[in-house]
């Protein structure tokens, strides 16, 4: 499975079919490919996961009660992330040491 995390913010008040656009458009992937996205808001206070499973998609988000996510590095639109990434980022590690990589 392919995970892959805009390295930008997105507008929040986007539903599904808004960050499937941006899937599209910013990141130039098909959102029916079953690659889950993951996408933060401006204040990374909260992120968001996008996933087709081939009969409809499903939205996670995630709101720290405390703190903010931790920036990722890198100059790229997207990173992808191994699974092992995506666990060490929705518990607000710290993924740089992971070996995550540009897209």
């Amino acid at each position: 499975m392919r995970l892959l995390v805009a390295t930008q913010p997105v507008d929040f008040r986007k539903g599904i079919d808004g960050l499937c656009r941006l899937c599209r458009t910013r990141l130039g992937e098909n959102p029916f490919s079953g690659t889950v996205f993951g996408f933060f808001n401006r204040s990374r206070k909260a992120l968001r996961l996008l996933l087709y499973d081939g009969q409809g998609f499903w939205l996670c988000h995630k709101r720290l009660s405390q703190g903010r996510f931790r920036p990722l590095e890198g100059g790229e639109n997207v990173l992808r992330l191994a699974a092992h990434e995506l666990q060490i980022l929705l518990w607000n590690g710290d993924i740089r040491g992971a070996g995550c990589a540009p897209f």
